[in-house]
């Protein structure tokens, strides 16, 4: 049976690996460079962390939890979930911690991927598949002057939970999907916090309750009870989908929610909705889900500067109009690196092909999943399988099923299987045109590169992903 390595034992890894072993693929070995599984759901611990897709569909289909504390989940359960199915599913056996990959090369000779790693033994396997996400490796701004403060600064990825804010002058920077659920937080115990915004989100109410002992009874007895509630979440964020991709009414119909929301939530404070009403097409960003965020900007411990940030100075930030903003702690709510696939990594294919120079334009894969020129490497939350309204647990049940089909075409057969080149192009020049003509084209984001290519999200529903995402050996060659 042929020898398979995993980078990563988040979601995406970890559906990889127990979707293999329930097909008989037993030879694993999944690589991780933290001391336990997680993922993201590992890293992330600041104030607020939770999921804004419902719990319910944030999960396994395979392995529905039938007690949530809440249906938008914290980073607490949602990391003892992940733990759970780990031990369930008898993964940690194959799991290497603290073990972080730097460089594979594919072995033409071999034809095997040869794997380094920062401790222990390399790997040699037939089979090499990333599940290192989209959203793993934190962005820092280019601004100047970071090394000349003389206060605490941190990333909201790496929180420093020894640092004590109370009392604090705080300044975040960023008002992305992670800031908007720390600074809530971070109001109730600061002095001063300074939330600097470059650019508005579009704000939707997150319907959050708490699951009572009674509901989690009731999932527990009555399954269809909880597939119902999967179900009904899977409806609305698809939804969502529709209204980026297909339907202008459904997406003027978001809008005046968001509008009528965040009109209310701000209406204690003169001026303050002027400043957090986005000027761009609605979905064009990640839309955002909170009930708590604007009411704690109309605190009166809160100021919103929308005046762009000149430079970091010893005490604080200087803004354009040449004003300093005294701080004791800087917050960097900046997100990630999300379209820097695979880096930092050195990955070698074919002919000593280099995978990050082959993505000079952009990373692209077929399915987001196979790339020419590296034979049975397969990916996890690859390129263009971001989704902009659903669960990407979703997408990685799907992925986890074609790398799994690939699996059993190569013990079947033998032999490493590379994509043809004329087929991942073809797939390519369609998913950009329908990219190019989508709400993501309008206005810059972490979506984009700063040539203006989407390599981040998938432009049709989820369940358009779920019904073509199929293993094909035809669309293969043989190496």
């Amino acid at each position: 049976m042929p020898s398979i390595a995993i980078i990563g034992s988040g979601f995406g890894g970890l559906a990889a690996a127990i979707e293999l072993k329930k097909h008989g693929h037993d030879d694993i070995v999944i690589l991780e460079k933290g001391a336990d599984v997680g993922g993201t759901w590992r890293e992330n611990t600041y104030p607020g962390a939770a999921c804004d897709v419902p719990s319910p569909f944030y999960s396994y289909s395979f392995e529905p939890n039938p007690f949530w504390p809440h249906r938008f989940s914290r980073q607490p359960a949602i990391l003892d979930y992940i733990r759970m199915v780990a031990d369930k599913y008898d993964v940690r056996r194959h799991i290497r911690f603290d073990t972080e990959v730097s460089a594979a090369t594919f072995d033409e000779v071999t034809k095997k991927w040869h794997v380094e790693v920062s401790a222990g033994d390399p790997v040699d396997v037939d089979v090499l598949v990333t599940a290192v996400g989209q959203l793993s490796r934190p962005a820092w701004p280019n601004i100047k002057g970071r090394e000349d403060f003389e206060g605490v600064e941190f990333h909201s990825a790496q929180w420093d939970h020894d640092v004590d804010l109370a009392g604090k002058r705080v300044a975040v920077i960023g008002t992305g999907a992670s800031a908007i659920q720390f600074i809530p937080e971070l109001q109730k115990q600061v002095a001063q916090l300074d939330v600097f915004q470059r650019t508005a989100p579009y704000l939707l109410p997150r319907p959050d309750r708490t699951f009572s002992p009674r509901h989690h009874v009731l999932f527990d007895k009555v399954p269809p009870a909880l597939l119902a509630e999967r179900a009904t979440w899977y409806g609305v964020v698809e939804g969502l989908s529709v209204a980026w991709v297909y339907s202008k009414t459904a997406s003027r119909l978001v809008k005046a929610i968001s509008r009528r929301h965040m009109k209310q939530q701000a209406k204690a404070v003169p001026g303050l909705f002027e400043k957090v009403w986005p000027d761009y097409p609605v979905g064009c960003k990640r839309i955002l889900f909170t009930s708590e965020y604007l009411p704690a900007l109309a605190q009166p411990n809160v100021d919103l500067i929308t005046t762009g940030i000149e430079k970091i100075s010893a005490h604080g930030a200087v803004t354009t109009d040449g004003v300093e903003h005294p701080v004791d702690v800087i917050v960097w709510g900046t997100g990630f690196k999300a379209t820097e696939f695979l880096a930092p990594m050195s990955i070698t294919g074919l002919g000593g092909t280099d995978l990050h120079e082959q993505w000079s334009d952009g990373a692209r894969a077929y399915y987001g999943i196979s790339v020419p020129n590296f034979p049975n490497l397969a990916m996890l939350y690859g390129p263009n399988t971001n989704t902009g309204g659903g669960s990407i647990i979703y997408f990685l049940e799907v992925q986890a099923r074609y790398v799994r089909e690939l699996v059993d075409e190569l013990a079947r057969t033998g032999k490493p299987l590379d994509v043809k080149a004329e087929v991942e192009d073809a797939f390519d020049a369609r998913i950009q045109g329908e990219l190019s003509n989508s709400v993501w084209s309008q206005c810059t984001s972490w979506y984009r590169t700063p040539s203006g290519r989407i390599p981040t999200n998938w432009p049709l529903l989820g369940a358009q992903y779920k019904h073509e995402a199929r293993f094909d050996a035809s669309n293969y060659e043989v190496v």
